[in-house]
């Protein structure tokens, strides 16, 4: 019986041993892997942060969007912190863009322009004179460089040198099929650009209210104009969407992600 008892109490000692060194083993892997994970960050880190990074900008994300850098999926997230903010939008659009910087415009609660700029041209495009707002600017310029131009170069065999538009600004409520709205417009608010054709360096043109049904190059370049808007807009509206938009791209720097 005692010897029975003694054994037990053995097993028992033992066991609670295992237990103990189990869970110190466990507290060093733990240990060990915090220390890891810690290191990791450390690099990373580093390799963010230092001024000497091998992380190319474009992969950065504490660098800001550069215009010319190629796109990646941190494009889109770099370029809504842009334009979130009037001065590193305009601190990104500086020498890819011919503008004035203008007082904000503000007309009502519900019409105004803030973040005004008066653009002339994005990148190698040129415009007729528009107030607007530096977000639209941004957006204008990365689908000039990223979309239009190589589109016009894949497509036309020629280079982009106008584009042409309807306005941006309007103090107005949102048109619709069924008639006006009450709901005020993006243009209320220099949101939204439309756009209704463009030149080339070639001196041929292209406008949407003539070639969008037509077929061949032009029409071409329309819809892949079009599809390179979606990638810079939160909003792109084409004579796909109503017979509103038949002569022009609706263009918006706010809206939920509609492509048509």
């Amino acid at each position: 019986m005692r010897h029975a008892k003694r054994q037990a109490m053995a097993r028992d000692a033992a066991k609670k041993k295992r237990k103990s060194r189990g869970r110190s083993f466990a507290l060093i892997r733990g240990l060990a892997a915090f220390a890891f994970v810690g290191v990791l960050g450390f690099g990373a880190y580093q390799t963010v942060m230092h001024p000497n990074t091998p992380l190319p900008s474009q992969w950065n994300p504490v660098q800001p969007l550069l215009i010319s850098d190629p796109v990646n999926p941190l494009t889109g997230w770099k370029l809504n912190r842009a334009v979130a903010n009037a001065q590193s939008c305009l601190a990104v659009l500086d020498g890819h863009a011919a503008l004035q910087t203008l007082d904000d415009l503000e007309d009502s609660a519900q019409c105004h322009i803030r973040g005004r700029v008066d653009l002339r041209a994005v990148g190698d495009a040129r415009l007729d004179n528009i107030e607007t707002r530096c977000a639209i600017a941004l957006r204008l310029a990365m689908w000039e460089r990223h979309s239009l131009q190589p589109a016009a170069r894949e497509i036309l065999g020629t280079d982009l040198r106008r584009i042409d538009h309807l306005g941006s600004y309007s103090c107005r409520t949102l048109r619709t099929v069924n008639g006006p709205s009450t709901r005020m417009s993006t243009h209320a608010t220099a949101d939204a650009i439309d756009i209704s054709g463009f030149g080339f360096a070639d001196g041929s043109k292209i406008s949407l209210i003539e070639d969008w049904t037509a077929t061949g190059a032009k029409a071409a370049f329309l819809r892949a104009a079009r599809d390179g808007a979606c990638d810079w807009f939160s909003l792109t509206l084409s004579p796909e969407y109503n017979s509103l938009h038949a002569d022009h791209f609706h263009l918006q720097s706010r809206g939920w992600g509609l492509c048509r």
